[in-house]
């Protein structure tokens, strides 16, 4: 593609005298592989009509013709498709030797990983992926709230917890990691509810509060240590195994008194103080106005994100980018503070960049965590082993897991980043449509068919049934750095199903195994299966050999 731009670019050169940019689209096959409308563009900077300046073009550029208004269409030959397809795995670096921070999941120790961190999770890691073939040096982070008024309605509910279990006469509670959501969910319902209700509890749990600020109480420690050591047990093992891994945790407690410091140096010039609070005016930015420090001298979020940005960058000095995934609800809270990072530090705010997600959901609306209501990470997992093991009769353990794992993470992937989604497990198992299952079904096909084969060979004069899947194929660097630079993980999956269901065409009329082409048609068939193979990579689904 990028041989064909400098061409084009080079012809209006010679031509016109003009340097300019040349964009280039897929078209349907019959029109071509390539179209441009640079002819367009020329005709509005030189007030000429666009077809002459077309035909004069196409007469420059081998494969070229002439469509409608003056759209260059380019046929390639085959000898180029032959040559590109075999380095269609191949894909470009762009980010090489750049160290990237990517930030995503963040769940909160105390409370349940719900179906939002899952879906953070598995973007997250999708987008390292991209950036990583990319040739970046990625950073995977998280950041967790371990201080503020909801940890201390979880401790207060561990406590009571505890203080029952003694007086039954039981040792102190110390689930093990199947057991640790469910006991934390209990804990963190019961102090909010209690918090809500009973005014002695609501003051005991903003003492608790300052205590676990403060870090001077041993017994409050000890339980907020504790706390933290189980829910992280827990997160680990549903990381484990939708294998994703982190460079660094971030936690609350250690950014908070850089964000306070940063803020209380800059009061008077960054912000303000309002009513014995210290506020960012954002009216003037056409931002919301936000509190950094409340009138009871508690930071709020919005300081321990600077204080986060801060740590990052005394971390990782080297790195040109950081990436926050978050969902979009908390859009408009990271204008604000990144227009207050701006004129604090504007290198660190120019480098930051917060990419929203939407929600998912089965059914149910929005979760809320408060009354223990919540659609955990471990429901949609349940739910899709579930809806396996009914579409599924005969398929044993590290399959279904396989499977689930696929289903689950396809079906999120392919929406666009910022859209809301209702994910239908049903759906998301089935071998028939755009799913995780499908692929791998596809991929394993495909290595079935090689197994038979007895050679490959060269692809210098390919049929037209075999030109239109090789053509297919070389469509995977430019969707890989399209997904890359928009960050958009959906075109991966819009492709894969695509370049499958090319496979199934091709398949259906021209037999590999025993035909007079075998040698060309497996070595197509492998390359095929490398693109798919490289594709669920950088969805972190397994490609299976067998199904």
């Amino acid at each position: 593609m990028q041989e064909l731009q400098t061409l084009i670019k080079d012809a209006v050169k010679k031509l016109f005298d003009i340097d300019i940019d040349v964009e280039l689209e897929r078209p349907e096959e019959k029109f071509g592989d390539y179209s441009s409308n640079v002819a367009m563009q020329l005709g509005k900077k030189l007030d000429k009509n666009p077809l002459e300046i077309a035909e004069n073009l196409a007469a420059e550029i081998e494969g070229a013709n002439v469509a409608g208004p003056g759209f260059i269409n380019i046929t390639l030959s085959n000898q180029t498709i032959a040559k590109a397809v075999q380095s269609a795995a191949k894909l470009p670096k762009p980010y090489a030797n750049q160290e990237i921070l990517v930030e995503f999941g963040d769940p909160n120790p105390f409370k349940a990983m719900h179906v939002g961190h899952l879906y953070s999770y598995i973007v997250g890691e999708s987008i390292c992926r991209l950036l990583e073939a990319a040739g970046a040096q990625v950073k995977r982070l998280s950041y967790h709230g371990d201080v503020g008024l909801h940890i201390a309605k979880a401790v207060f509910g561990m406590k009571a917890i505890e203080h029952d279990r003694k007086n039954q006469g039981q040792t102190s509670s110390n689930p093990d990691a199947d057991n640790v959501e469910a006991f934390m969910g209990i804990a963190y319902a019961y102090g909010s509810k209690r918090y809500d209700e009973d005014e002695h509890a609501k003051v005991e749990i903003d003492q608790i509060n300052q205590h676990i600020y403060k870090q001077d109480d041993t017994v409050i420690n000890s339980i907020h240590k504790r706390g933290v050591e189980l829910s992280f047990k827990y997160f680990d093992k549903i990381l484990d195994l939708l294998s994703i891994s982190n460079d660094r945790r971030y936690f609350e407690s250690e950014t908070t008194p850089l964000g306070l410091k940063l803020v209380t140096e800059n009061i008077g010039k960054v912000f303000i103080k309002s009513k014995g609070a210290v506020i960012f005016d954002g009216e003037e930015k056409n931002l919301h106005t936000r509190v950094f420090i409340t009138s009871k001298d508690l930071p709020t979020y919005e300081t321990k994100d600077l204080g986060l940005v801060e740590l990052k960058d005394i971390d990782f000095p080297q790195a040109k980018h950081s990436i926050v995934i978050t969902a979009n609800e908390q859009t408009e809270y990271f204008k604000v503070m990144l227009a207050a990072l701006a004129e604090i530090k504007p290198a660190l705010a120019k480098k930051t960049r917060h990419l929203a997600h939407g929600f998912v959901s089965l059914s149910t609306g929005k979760m809320s965590s408060r009354s223990g209501n919540v659609l955990t990470a471990e429901d949609v997992l349940t739910h899709t082993k579930l809806a396996i093991s009914n579409s599924f009769q005969e398929i044993d353990t590290t399959s279904k897991e396989q499977t689930m794992l696929a289903a689950v993470k396809y079906a999120f992937l392919k929406h666009r980043i910022g859209q809301d989604i209702i994910y239908q497990p049903e759906v998301s198992v089935s071998l028939e449509g755009s799913s995780g299952p499908y692929l791998q079904y596809a991929h394993a096909r495909a290595c079935s068919i090689l197994a038979k084969a007895n050679k490959t060979g060269e692809m210098n004069d390919l049929e037209p049934a075999e030109r239109s899947l090789a053509r297919k194929i070389t469509e995977f660097p430019e969707v890989v750095a399209r997904a890359t630079e928009e960050l958009m993980p959906h075109h991966i999956c819009a492709y894969l199903y695509e370049l499958a269901q090319s496979f199934n065409r091709f398949y259906e009329s021209n037999r590999v195994v025993g035909d007079k082409r075998e040698a060309t048609r497996a070595a197509l068939v492998s390359i095929y299966a490398d693109v798919l193979a490289s594709g669920l990579g950088l969805l972190n689904i397994e490609a299976p050999e067998k199904v």
